[in-house]
């Protein structure tokens, strides 16, 4: 398995295993993520601590799981990113889209914070 999937009380928890989010990867978890939507789950954490590589189609799955949390009125949250990754995500300007946190605590005390 290329990602580890822990349901919580109030959110999910992904955990990307491999060191590269990119075309091998991000279908799969595009549908995971509409799999994980569509039961009704609206907080997710993507956590990103293992990957030290994100291409176009790993972002587009960040961007899905970012659209499918927004539309249910939920948090979605990026977590653990390496220089790579973030440099990336930087450029794309989705630093000002996204919530990103450095370190998983932080992440889900703010998808806590924004349930209640």
């Amino acid at each position: 398995m290329d990602f580890k999937i822990e349901k919580n009380d109030k959110y999910t928890l992904i955990k990307v295993l491999v060191d590269k989010l990119d075309t091998h990867i991000a279908p799969a978890l595009k549908s995971e993520l509409v799999l994980i939507s569509g039961n009704g789950e609206k907080n997710i954490i993507l956590d990103l601590s293992e990957c030290k590589y994100c291409d176009s189609s790993g972002l587009s799955a960040i961007l899905v799981a970012n659209r499918l949390c927004k539309n249910a009125s939920g948090t979605f949250v990026l977590t653990g990113l390496h220089t790579a990754v973030e440099r990336l995500i930087t450029i794309s300007q989705l630093d000002t889209v996204l919530n990103i946190t450095y370190k998983l605590d932080k992440a889900v005390e703010l998808v806590l914070k924004d349930v209640e």
